[in-house]
């Protein structure tokens, strides 16, 4: 037996201390799935935290059929899905625009200091404000295969019981997901050198 098992186990008949044990292991995971869906770090924080709450309350219905993280992936991606649902779903992340820090200052996002070629680390910037720019605007269905697969490296297997459809479902909307990312990229990116 290994040592999420037996925590499972353990956190299924209500011990705290071995739920909180598999909040430690799992909340970067959790927290990282939470940026890259939502956009956001204070949205991020939320979603995690109401994530992991669910999942607590649900901790007697997990059946080991799967395993813990992606039946928690499954949890998360569900609150992020009902949170989109309830708050109308197209909030945009600008990375030219400041955002409030923890202590409340304005903070810019900015590039760490690199030895390398500066034109590299800006043309790798912008990249990755494009990339940014286009996954936020994908629909939910969407970003969440594409995040599922891409970025946390699920299987289709995986992402078909997370989000509770077929496999030909995952495949196709991953395949669209690709697509509209491709286009939309090329879109921006031609924006971008016009300016």
């Amino acid at each position: 037996m290994n040592e999420t098992w037996l925590l499972v186990k353990r956190a299924k008949e209500k011990d705290l201390s071995a739920f909180e044990e598999l909040v430690r292991i799992h909340q970067n995971r959790v927290y990282a799935l939470c940026v890259q869906l939502s956009g956001s770090s204070d949205d991020a924080h939320d979603l995690a935290q109401e994530a992991f709450i669910r999942a607590f309350r649900a901790i007697e219905s997990f059946r080991n059929e799967a395993d813990f993280g992606t039946w928690l992936h499954r949890i998360t991606v569900n609150v992020w899905l009902n949170y989109r649902r309830k708050n109308g779903g197209n909030k945009l992340l600008s990375l030219d625009e400041p955002y409030q820090g923890e202590d409340g200052s304005e903070v810019r996002h900015e590039v760490a200091d690199s030895d390398g070629d500066p034109q590299q680390v800006l043309e790798d910037k912008e990249f990755r404000g494009l990339v940014r720019m286009a996954l936020m605007e994908l629909s939910e269905e969407h970003r969440a295969v594409l995040v599922l697969r891409e970025i946390e490296g699920y299987n289709y297997e995986e992402i078909s019981r997370m989000l509770g459809c077929s496999l030909g479902t995952v495949k196709s909307r991953l395949s669209r997901a690709r697509e509209v990312m491709r286009r939309r990229m090329t879109e921006l990116a031609r924006k971008s050198w016009d300016t």
